[in-house]
């Protein structure tokens, strides 16, 4: 099946799990094979799991104990601590879950932020997200932002989903120059400003409708992250919706306060 269910009933999909795994070997299962990943996973996320089924998800993602190397090939740059003054200096993205009750099937929302005038720059929507997906999205933002050819490009930062540990996600920052943090486990706070967008897209979009079809899904959101940069006020932007925002910032109209993360 494409999804799992927690303790609770609540439907996982089988990507957030593999998420998971991809989190826990970048921790303390990197030494774990199948058989205990499945216990993390049953402790740790609530999940009603079989050893088959983790099996099945560390075979596609080629993390199987024997396949898994000792020295990945782009070893992981740790988050650290920044203060960032000006747009284009911190991006961050994580990817988000929705449902399309209509179909039983999820669909995948990947937003990237700007923290300093919170702007959502490019976002990745569709049925699955995968690396190639995660680079589109990036060099997306990259042309919005006329950055693509500029020698001084954003820090972006992203947890350990197996779309952003990829050699192709890699390969691709090492060649647009661009330096790619990624948080350790379990700290969602150092991705405080994507985790926050997320949990508006969560409270004012998904929560609020039963999507009959993908094409519905896919149209709504686009919409509210729409009316997000164009419309909503932020108070971290002086309550100006973050488009206008990066345009004052731009033309030096506005003054907005150091972000620290």
């Amino acid at each position: 099946s494409r999804y799992t269910f927690t303790c609770d009933n609540k439907k996982v999909s089988n990507e957030q799990v593999k998420e998971w795994l991809c989190e826990l070997i970048s921790a303390e299962g990197f030494a774990y094979g199948y058989l205990k990943l499945t216990y993390c996973l049953r402790r740790k996320f609530n999940l009603i799991i079989n050893k088959k089924k983790v099996y099945r998800l560390c075979k596609e993602l080629n993390i199987l104990r024997p396949q898994r190397k000792i020295k990945p090939k782009h070893p992981r740059r740790l988050t650290r601590n920044r203060v960032i003054t000006g747009s284009n200096q911190l991006w961050e993205t994580d990817i988000k879950y929705g449902y399309i009750a209509g179909e039983d099937r999820f669909f995948f929302v990947m937003p990237i932020i700007d923290v300093f005038d919170r702007c959502i720059v490019a976002c990745h929507i569709g049925l699955s997200c995968e690396a190639k997906d995660a680079v589109f999205a990036l060099k997306s933002a990259l042309f919005k932002r006329q950055l693509y050819t500029q020698q001084q490009k954003p820090v972006f930062r992203s947890d350990n989903g197996p779309q952003f540990i990829s050699n192709l996600f890699e390969k691709t920052c090492l060649e647009l120059g661009i330096e790619h943090e990624r948080i350790p486990f379990k700290t969602p706070n150092l991705n405080a400003h994507i985790e926050s967008f997320n949990a508006i897209l969560e409270e004012e979009c998904l929560s609020r409708y039963e999507f009959a079809s993908y094409a519905e899904a896919y149209a709504i959101v686009a919409d509210f992250i729409r009316f997000y940069n164009e419309t909503r006020i932020h108070s971290a932007t002086k309550y100006l919706p973050p488009l206008e925002c990066y345009q004052l910032l731009k033309n030096n109209q506005v003054e907005l306060k150091p972000v620290k993360v």
